[in-house]
């Protein structure tokens, strides 16, 4: 019986990783290769360093159009081994090579580049079938150009900051993804966008021209209704973060979410801590005193009343449980960004009435507020 599970999971196991790459070697080629189906073909070498490096890509390149192996086809060869008269007969004088073969196997050499999207978008423009590869999350960073430009950047209803880049600049590319996490960082903020421009395009050069943009990535950041200034601060997420909730007057916090000030008002913090520390007639007359400023400061701060009606109310333990309530919520992070920033506010608020961290309440919302 245990021979018998042996051969099955080892059989499970070779079909759960079964490639969709074909094998071809002389035996093979005719039949498959343009016989009506046109395909891609790799020609390479077991002890090839190059062809190793490209053998993962080219698998998923194969897993990529294993729903359409009727009508396209992608496979390799060993030109070294079993196939080294095919690499003989079309040419094959370095490894990897990649040939197209349109459906009556007449050959093409593919010249593309060798990552995953190179490769993919070649096969369908070639064989008009889609890839199953899902097509990547839109950029969080607004996109502008000659056309987009002024009218995002100079409008006087938000700041914006702007890093004019160049494709082929190796400082831009790496730059890229941390500036990427930052416009999603700021998001849910209408009233500061985070924007890119190809500063070095054709059409956009007169704008790289009219901002003195003498290098890549050069970054600014306009003001709305004011002139640009030069960003000369650091280029992680932290550093970025920093510097637009000063300029734009807002409290995003690195990795998303917002930050322990958000909410937060000085003068009903001090109001807060009274109100926590009073008893009785006292404790009423804070309370009278933060409503009548409150009707004055607006909506921004009834947090800070509603804790306070909970606790006039009789709900003395109200700040401990709704502590642990908010941070079992922020812990899960199951609601919208939005949802979760109003959350946020609350347990920011709920912290000003603390003069002592009360219990393990405040503490679970702490922890869950680190990891927003």
């Amino acid at each position: 019986m245990k021979f018998s599970l042996s051969i099955l999971s080892l059989s499970l196991l070779a079909g759960a990783y079964a490639s969709n790459v074909i094998d071809l070697d002389s035996s093979n080629f005719d039949s498959v290769i343009g016989n009506g189906k046109p395909g891609l073909v790799e020609f390479f070498a077991p002890w090839c360093g190059h062809c190793k490096n490209l053998a993962p890509t080219y698998e998923q390149l194969g897993d990529a159009f294993s729903h359409a192996k009727d009508k396209v086809v992608v496979a390799k060869v060993d030109a070294d081994g079993v196939g080294k008269s095919l690499g003989k007969k079309y040419g094959v004088t370095g490894f990897p090579t990649l040939k197209w073969f349109d459906p009556q196997g007449t050959v093409s050499d593919y010249e593309g580049g060798r990552d995953l999207d190179s490769l993919a978008d070649f096969v369908a423009k070639k064989s008009g079938v889609k890839s199953n590869i899902k097509p990547p999350p839109p950029p969080a960073t607004l996109i502008l150009d000659t056309h987009t430009f002024d009218e995002v950047v100079l409008n006087k209803d938000h700041d914006t900051i702007v890093t004019f880049t160049a494709p082929w600049c190796g400082h831009c590319k790496s730059l890229k993804p941390i500036y990427e996490q930052v416009a999603r960082d700021f998001l849910p903020e209408t009233n500061c966008i985070v924007a890119n421009i190809d500063a070095d395009s054709e059409a956009n050069r007169p704008l790289a021209l009219k901002y003195g943009i003498q290098s890549f990535p050069t970054i600014k950041f306009f003001p709305k209704g004011g002139e640009p200034v030069a960003y000369e601060g650091g280029r992680k997420e932290a550093d970025f973060v920093e510097f637009l909730n000063e300029k734009c007057g807002t409290h995003r916090a690195v990795g998303g979410g917002l930050n322990d000030q958000a909410g937060r008002n000085s003068v009903f913090d001090s109001l807060a801590m009274k109100f926590f520390s009073a008893h009785g007639t006292t404790r009423d007359a804070v309370y009278k005193e933060a409503s009548t400023l409150a009707a004055e400061v607006g909506p921004s701060v009834y947090h800070y009343l509603r804790v306070m009606e909970k606790v006039v109310n009789g709900t003395e333990d109200y700040i401990t449980k709704e502590s642990k309530r908010l941070g079992t919520i922020l812990k899960k992070r199951s609601l919208t960004p939005a949802k979760l920033d109003e959350i946020k506010v609350k347990a920011n608020v709920l912290a000003a009435f603390v003069v002592e961290k009360v219990a393990e309440g405040w503490d679970t919302v702490e922890r869950a507020a680190e990891e927003l």
